[in-house]
């Protein structure tokens, strides 16, 4: 196993989405890694957590990176985070995309959990990916 591949699926992920019609006009643009300084829009979504595990098959070592997208919403309801959410769904499971280092082989929705926070004046929905790399 490698962790090697993680920078490139991450660079992937952010210009994918970010690339994607749907996904940029639902929020803007307010894709982030890291969550810039100042106040945040209504609804935005954040790269999160990743864990990365090895496994091997006949044709070479796989990692599987298993990652979080949140998306935070201060809008009234669950609407305005659950549509990102299932942009951002729809804009990454069954696509392929090139990775600069490794070949991505499978990418899929693991599950998603959705929350109130701050005394319910903000809804966030934490969507987990799994991705398996060949990294060779």
């Amino acid at each position: 196993m490698s962790y090697g591949a993680a920078a490139a699926l991450q660079k992937a992920v952010f210009a994918h989405l970010m690339s994607d019609v749907s996904v940029s006009s639902l929020l803007d643009g307010a894709i982030y890694d890291a969550l810039p300084a100042g106040v945040l829009p209504e609804t935005y979504a954040v790269l999160g957590s990743e864990d990365v595990r090895g496994r091997a098959d006949s044709s070479g070592a796989i990692a599987r990176h298993d990652f979080t997208i949140s998306v935070v919403s201060s809008a009234a309801g669950f609407a305005a985070a659950k549509t990102a959410a299932g942009a951002i769904s729809d804009a990454l499971v069954g696509v392929e995309f090139s990775l600069e280092r490794g070949s991505l082989s499978d990418l899929t929705l693991m599950r998603t959990r959705a929350t109130r926070l701050n005394g319910g004046t903000k809804r966030r929905i934490d969507l987990r990916f799994r991705a398996q790399i060949y990294d060779f």
